[in-house]
């Protein structure tokens, strides 16, 4: 929903990053986002993103972490916000243990680009939560964003949810009805 949102709160172009070509699509076609590339192959994430971004990147939504984190910080420009919202990248290595991103960046570019990054949790602002709710619910009302999510029937079928979310095979939420 986050290219969504951007567009709703004037972002003049959004760009997306995902892990299939069929994603990236719907992406694109229905979810507010201008561009939507490939997470892989890593090598050449910095150079897409620059072609994506030509003009440099203002504000950088990351909830992945690793190679995206440090090709954004490439291709940001003076003055960019990186606002961190998760770590999907270490959550979900092989060779981590699910409670840590190490990513390597260069900090020399934060520093002579005046980069912020910041941590940031829903958590953060309580005193904001009832003013989300009743935006978040207006545009639900109007149909000016969707909320993407699959439905898994039955409390047997939870593990099969939490295998098929963790190898992306599903765009956006994940929901086991019970």
């Amino acid at each position: 929903m986050t290219g969504q949102i951007a567009r709703l709160l004037g972002a003049g172009r959004v760009i997306g990053s995902t892990g299939s070509a069929a994603k990236a699509t719907r992406m694109t076609d229905s979810l507010g986002y201008d561009v939507a590339i490939l997470r892989e192959p890593a090598d050449s994430l910095p150079g897409r993103l620059a072609e994506a971004a030509p003009g440099g990147i203002d504000v950088f939504v990351d909830m992945v972490g690793g190679d995206q984190l440090r090709a954004a910080i490439g291709v940001a420009r003076p003055g960019a916000r990186v606002v961190l919202v998760g770590a999907l990248s270490g959550q979900l290595s092989a060779q981590g243990t699910g409670t840590s991103a190490l990513v390597e960046i260069d900090a020399f570019q934060l520093v002579v680009k005046r980069i912020t990054m910041r941590g940031i949790s829903g958590l953060d602002h309580p005193d904001t939560h009832r003013e989300w709710i009743t935006r978040f619910g207006e545009w639900l009302r109007a149909g000016e964003i969707t909320f993407p999510h699959v439905r898994i029937a039955g409390m047997d079928n939870a593990a099969r949810a939490l295998h098929e979310m963790i190898e992306g095979k599903h765009l956006g939420a994940v929901v086991v009805e019970l």
